[in-house]
């Protein structure tokens, strides 16, 4: 039989005072005060705690907050002096979920009870379960910009939308009710179909309020007031977009950590503009915030678009308006609607006509000025050459676009037909400009460059579909000045195009050219409208792109870096010119050095880059390319689970890990 002594150190025997502020008890109520010894855990303290005050009901959802060090004591299992707790140390005993309001992207404010303890990535998934917002990891929450015009308009009060009685449903894999034990294990959580009762989730089927909360969520609402909209923030400059994507807050941190207090105001918005696993039928809010957001980036000029764009935009905006003011329309699905991409692609086979044959035909490429040769498509490469006779020889050039970027550049009333093309090459990514004789000739090869740069062949099933959709997307564009309609004295301009457009016309001359345009979309349906509208966001140049400035190493003026879904692109600020393009797959690794702020990245061929954040801090840049890495690991096959260690990983930080 062997026995050891084991000797409690005297300190940790030795009875002391800890002061606990008590939330709950209101701001007048002095700290309770308990003896404690060293070797005491934080569970025991919220014991003694509770025993002390004396109050009977549910803690459970309550945890110490240590305000000197800016952090939750979240390991109820750790002792006092594994947390480094004294005497002197200020401690609040209060509730992790919180009143905040919080806005969404169609304008409307809610007041919810969110996590103020677990990182913000976690509290997000929250607060997008209550809501039926599937695919959470797409979204973030960031701070309001401040409108100096709301200062003057002190009449003016928020209209709040109460949802603080809504039951966070508990064992859901999405809220964290108890206190926290463990922070080092992030489980993968399952993604799955919400259950529904009368077309919406049961938490919010209580009671005719929040019934109609939950309409105003998944339906689009009217435009406000023209005075309204003029209020609103509208950058009016690259930099001042880069001080807005400045304001994300950091996803690895809790709210409390990042000095949000309750009932303060933040934004919840799409932040990578990866839209995954999209089903209408049960993504009836999802998709309509995403139009939403869409609609006043596009009304607020936060990413620019051509006129007949404009318009265009116009159209669909004022169809869908007249949809969701007439009786609720079930939102329609297909088994083939595993992503965004699939959706529409769905709609572009549903608008198929008449089917064509591609060809061998002459084409202008350009790096500057345009220059006409005969062009051949072959696999997933285009060759080139000076004239028909001579492309039975060797190419001018030939070029690879598996992996490129097709993007369009057209003007139909302009009769201009371009291909934007960007090339992956060994220290970024190169630009081709193609421009097509007619509209027939542009359709048929910008479906074949979009099929070459996922590798696929004009032989493939899908060609014929994605001419048919591109011809009918320019016929969207087209008007007809001899369609006549009663509906010009109901249309509200100003809520359907931009200040820039509102200012160059008139209401009478806007009216009718929308009204045109209008009648090539006036036949879809509601989802159909939607997706349309969010196909043609997704093709303009800026789409998705977040702007940080930045000092690079070696330059001694700020440049702007705009980061996109795959790339990383370098912008000179003076004339706004893009001067270098990385892609993320050419990425072999990227660091961080946390000590003087700055970003570093290595790509494929010994190319490296490093840079310091100007406008906002590095750990903002660090966790959009992770973030995006992280988005595209996400497959059909795992499409119901979400890897939350794996997120944090790839974003966290050296903090996180």
């Amino acid at each position: 039989c062997h026995s050891e002594l084991v000797r409690i150190p005297q300190s940790a025997r030795v009875l002391w005072d800890l002061s606990v502020t008590v939330e709950d008890l209101g701001a007048d109520a002095p700290p309770i005060t308990v003896s404690v010894t060293s070797d005491l855990h934080i569970g025991g303290v919220i014991l003694k705690l509770v025993e002390k005050s004396q109050v009977k009901r549910d803690w459970s959802d309550h945890a110490l907050w240590w305000e000197q060090k800016q952090q939750w004591l979240l390991r109820t299992a750790w002792t006092l002096e594994k947390c480094g707790i004294q005497a002197d140390a200020v401690l609040i005993f209060m509730a992790q979920h919180k009143s905040l309001r919080l806005g969404l992207p169609n304008g409307l404010t809610l007041r919810l009870r969110a996590c103020f303890s677990g990182p913000v990535f976690r509290t997000v998934l929250g607060i997008c379960k209550m809501l039926n917002i599937r695919r959470p990891e797409e979204l973030s929450l960031l701070r309001p910009v401040e409108e100096k015009k709301r200062k003057k308009d002190k009449d003016l009060s928020e209209e709040l939308h109460d949802l603080t009685e809504v039951p966070l449903t508990s064992g859901t894999h999405y809220d964290i009710i108890m206190p926290i034990l463990t922070l080092a294990c992030f489980p993968s959580y399952p993604v799955s179909r919400p259950c529904l009762y009368n077309g919406m989730p049961a938490h919010f089927a209580d009671s005719l309020q929040t019934e109609k909360v939950y309409k105003m969520l998944s339906v689009s609402q009217p435009a406000p007031a023209p005075e309204a909209i003029a209020k609103l923030y509208r950058p009016a400059s690259v930099v001042d977009k880069a001080h807005i994507h400045s304001r994300w807050l950091d996803s690895s941190r809790s709210l409390m950590q990042q000095g949000v207090q309750e009932n303060d105001r933040l934004w919840l918005r799409f932040k990578y503009y990866c839209f995954h696993d999209l089903e209408p039928k049960y993504d009836v809010v999802r998709l309509t915030q995403m139009y939403e957001q869409a609609r006043w980036a596009i009304l607020l000029e936060d990413i620019d678009c051509t006129e007949e764009e404009m318009l265009l935009f116009g159209a669909i905006q004022y169809h869908i308006n007249k949809l969701s003011l007439s009786e609720p329309q079930t939102m329609t699905s297909s088994p083939a609607m595993d992503d965004l991409d699939s959706a529409l692609q769905g709609l572009e086979v549903k608008l198929d006509g008449a089917e064509s044959s591609p060809q061998d035909m002459p084409k202008r490429l350009t790096l500057k000025g345009y220059k006409q040769y005969w062009f051949k498509f072959k696999d997933a490469s285009i060759s080139y050459y000076k004239s028909k006779e001579e492309s039975l020889g060797e190419p001018i050039q030939q070029i690879n676009l598996k992996g490129c970027e097709a993007a369009p550049d057209v003007n139909v009333a302009g009769q201009k037909f371009c291909i934007k093309l960007l090339i992956p090459a060994p220290e970024g990514m190169n630009e081709v400009y193609l421009r097509c004789e007619n509209e027939e000739q542009y359709s048929r090869w910008m479906a074949a460059c979009r099929l070459a740069s996922k590798g696929k062949s004009l032989a493939d099933r899908l060609f014929q579909s994605e001419v048919q959709s591109i011809l009918s997307f320019l016929a969207m564009q087209q008007t007809n000045p001899n369609t006549h309609t009663d509906d010009s004295m109901s249309i509200n301009t100003h809520s359907l195009v931009s200040p820039r457009y509102s200012k160059k016309y008139k209401v009478k001359q806007l009216t009718p050219r929308i009204l045109e345009a209008y009648q090539n979309v006036a036949q879809l349906s509601l989802t159909d409208a939607l997706l349309r509208f969010l196909q043609i966001w997704q093709a303009l140049p800026d789409f998705g792109i977040s702007f940080v400035v930045v000092r690079f190493k070696g330059s001694r003026k700020d440049e702007v870096l705009g980061i996109a879904p795959n790339r990383l692109i370098r912008i000179d600020l003076g004339v706004g010119d893009v001067v270098k393009t990385w892609r993320y797959n050419n990425m072999r690794q990227w660091n961080v050095n946390w000590d003087i702020r700055q970003v570093a990245i290595e790509f494929d061929g010994n190319v490296n880059m490093a840079f310091s954040c100007v406008t906002a801090d590095c750990k903002i840049v660090h966790e959009f390319i992770g973030g995006y890495i992280f988005m595209s690991t996400r497959s059909r096959e795992q499409s119901d689970t979400l890897n939350e260690e794996l997120f944090h990983k790839l974003t966290g930080g050296h903090e996180a890990l």
